[in-house]
């Protein structure tokens, strides 16, 4: 019975509001960049072919390598400026909530 109550207190909490909706705002954010540079990819793929199968210089590298590279290294870098953010401000709100109830 104490763990729910303090459960509800920590969710009634402005601060816990607040960081629930500053970190979904945030990771809508970047799946939405994520999602429209995936898809982007995708649809190049599959309705022009030849642009990516375009040779870069006099090589045989095609214009998609470098394209598909950059959807990876997106990802990765989405993913590390999620990862810094939590760090840096999410695990701080939860550490001041955690410890404002006695925890």
């Amino acid at each position: 019975m104490a763990d729910s109550e303090r459960l509800a207190r920590v969710a009634a909490d402005p601060r816990y509001l607040a960081l629930t909706r500053r970190r979904g705002r945030f990771t809508w954010t970047l799946t939405c960049i994520m999602l429209v540079a995936y898809f982007g990819f995708i649809l190049l793929i599959a309705f022009d072919k030849s642009a990516l199968a375009a040779p870069i210089g006099s090589g045989v590298t095609s214009i998609g390598i470098p394209i598909g590279l950059g959807v990876i290294l997106l990802a990765i870098g989405l993913t590390g400026l999620y990862v810094r953010r939590a760090n840096r401000d999410y695990d701080a709100l939860v550490q001041s909530l955690v410890e404002s109830e006695g925890e």
